[in-house]
């Protein structure tokens, strides 16, 4: 990583060289990881981590995750990693305990709901109709919608819930109809790449994967969607095992 210099180096303490030493042995998985994760691997405080931060010209854990991934991506824009170091850091995540919470109070949710909705446009909206469908087989019927003009007709005496799928979580159409759905007392779970997006902060609950969002030639869209896909199945065996008790 060309923005850390000898001298930041040299200025580290023990603890704060631990973490060092485990950014330099896992760079691919590092920028995707939260501070709680990397403090539990490298075997510190998140308050050595900030420190950490600090000594290497970073105002915070943020800004540090965002320079390694300019650092790890420049002159190689081209090039995709073909391993498995964000996915294996998004797996790892799923597994917390506040993550499992999360998930099992969306299933909770779907599997009360007399209407749910499956909505995403464009690699979202291909992997929205494939988890409709995947609901709707394992037991709870679902409707996919991709166009972002189709009128969702909701009645106050149905509970509904819409599961809303979007790497950024800034497309301008869906967050149209997260307004809508919500001034219509819907409730709204998303699935996007970060919690610190507009349709993250809006929805009842959000599922955040955190891996690089990576776009090719006129904006094409390369960002994988192991993860969504991943989630959807998730809670659709969640919610037909609380359908079968």
């Amino acid at each position: 990583m060309d923005f850390l210099s000898v001298r930041q180096i040299q200025n580290l303490n023990e603890l704060e060289m631990q973490v060092y030493q485990y950014v330099m042995k896992h760079q691919n998985s590092v920028p995707y990881m939260r501070i709680r994760e990397l403090a539990a691997e490298a075997h510190v405080s998140t308050t050595t981590i900030l420190h950490f931060c600090k000594k290497v010209g970073c105002e915070g854990y943020t800004q540090f995750r965002w320079k390694m991934k300019e650092s790890i991506g420049a002159g190689k824009s081209d090039r995709i990693p073909d391993d498995l170091a964000e996915l294996q850091a998004f797996f790892k995540r799923v597994t917390d305990a506040r993550y499992e919470q999360e998930m099992e109070k969306a299933a909770s949710l779907i599997a009360r709901a007399e209407r749910v909705f499956v909505i995403g446009i464009g690699n979202s909206g291909n992997v929205g109709e494939y988890g409709a469908r995947y609901f709707t087989n394992l037991g709870k019927f679902t409707l996919f919608v991709s166009d972002p003009f189709y009128p969702i007709n909701l009645m106050e005496s149905t509970s509904t819930v819409a599961v809303l799928l979007s790497v950024s979580g800034e497309t301008e159409q869906i967050l149209k109809i997260a307004n809508e759905l919500k001034q219509r007392r819907c409730s709204v779970i998303s699935i996007t790449c970060s919690e610190h997006c507009t349709l993250a902060q809006i929805s009842d609950i959000n599922l955040s994967y955190y891996i690089t969002v990576r776009h090719g030639e006129e904006k094409i869209d390369r960002t994988s969607q192991i993860p969504a896909v991943y989630l959807l199945e998730s809670l659709a065996k969640r919610v037909h095992n609380r359908l079968a008790e």
